[in-house]
């Protein structure tokens, strides 16, 4: 018999986060995901009356094919994934990862090709614009190892997380989501030297809540492109391209990173930065706020999630919230303010909108735990 927690969730992807209607298209991209999951999504879809596709993938033989394939592979490929997107009018990407780190050791020219010349047509210019997209993981003994968790409690963690009430979530966010659009200067002390000021003026806000990633539970906005000045320092891990980066601290000025550094190796994370000029710049600012997230584990679906953080991210920005910023590279690097993490606040045109991770106004506190 199938775990009815798959069920549940299949028609949370199905119902609320793609909404699906009789007649349309959806594409099941599975990676390393179970079959059972899989054939739960296409029942829901079927029963919503719309027209299931699959593709099955593997992050081992996606690593084989991504390693060595020329600039000829990856058009053909594009060419070929790009007219199926095309066609649908939803799309889940459902990630598992036996290896979270399956792509370390991948060059840093070949990545690039693969974000150009796949990702960017693909999935950048059509699935992101033209669907009706959520991306969600998949529970695995290799990311209960990166959460510090036995596999059985990764599990019950995750379906916990990702089947919390994304209706309720979406009424607590709509004060915080009208603030962030009114606001103009952001203020934002935190751990370490952490001293980042800059605008969000008429750049716009978006609340997150389980339509475009499962688990969900943040607002994002943008800042002002050259609007960024001061000092971010880090204080999760992240994982990026394969490679771990942590305690990752960027200087700014007129919106630029002119330094970085980080515990490890920072002429990797040099190059991320030189990958081109936008990824020196800022594409997203976004304040997290789901409860039963709490501590990093270097996935960043679950970690830009975590009640008590911002994640500010270089590279590129939304069409929703769009500040002019363009680059191959979206790297968020998240900060969380909670006092077992050095506490912090945010700023919002003078008043202090959170502190320590916890909302100071009343028509924030539902966002603070366990409300939200």
């Amino acid at each position: 018999m199938r775990d009815s927690r798959l069920d549940r969730l299949a028609d949370i992807i199905v119902n609320h986060s793609c909404t699906l209607r009789h007649g349309e298209h959806i594409l099941i991209e599975a990676f390393d995901a179970p079959d059972d999951m899989v054939e739960a999504i296409i029942e829901s879809t079927r029963r919503a009356g719309a027209n299931p596709h699959v593709a099955l993938r593997s992050q081992r033989i996606m690593r084989a094919l991504n390693e060595d394939a020329s600039e000829a592979n990856f058009r053909v490929w594009a060419d070929c994934d790009l007219h199926r997107m095309k066609q649908m009018d939803a799309y889940v990407g459902l990630r598992g990862a036996d290896n979270a780190t399956e792509m370390a050791g991948v060059a840093t020219a070949q990545m690039q090709r693969i974000g150009r010349l796949y990702y960017k047509p693909v999935h950048q210019d059509c699935r992101v614009k033209q669907t009706k997209w959520v991306v969600l993981r998949w529970p695995s003994p290799s990311m209960a190892q990166l959460a510090k968790m036995s596999t059985r409690a990764f599990e019950d963690f995750y379906f916990s997380v990702c089947s919390v009430d994304y209706a309720a979530m979406g009424q607590a966010v709509i004060p915080l989501t009208k603030r962030m659009k009114s606001a103009d200067r952001v203020h934002i002390v935190g751990p370490n030297d952490t001293d980042l000021r800059f605008s969000i003026k008429n750049i716009g806000a978006v609340p997150c809540t389980g339509a475009r990633n499962i688990p969900d539970g943040e607002c994002f906005s943008a800042p002002v492109r050259d609007s960024v000045e001061g000092i971010i320092h880090y204080n999760t891990p992240t994982n990026y391209q394969g490679s771990s980066f942590n305690n990752v601290r960027l200087e700014f000025e007129k919106g630029r990173i002119v330094k970085s550094s980080c515990d490890g190796d920072c002429d990797k994370l040099e190059a991320i930065f030189n990958l081109d000029e936008g990824a020196r710049y800022v594409g997203e600012f976004a304040i997290g706020f789901n409860p039963a997230i709490l501590h990093p584990m270097q996935d960043i679906l679950f970690d830009e999630k975590i009640a008590g953080s911002f994640h500010f991210t270089p590279g590129q920005c939304y069409e929703e919230t769009e500040n002019g910023n363009a680059s191959q590279v979206h790297w968020d690097l998240v900060a969380i303010q909670r006092p077992d993490y050095g506490g912090g606040t945010i700023a919002f045109d003078g008043e202090i909108i959170r502190k320590d991770g916890i909302f100071l106004p009343d028509d924030l506190r539902l966002l603070n735990p366990p409300n939200a």
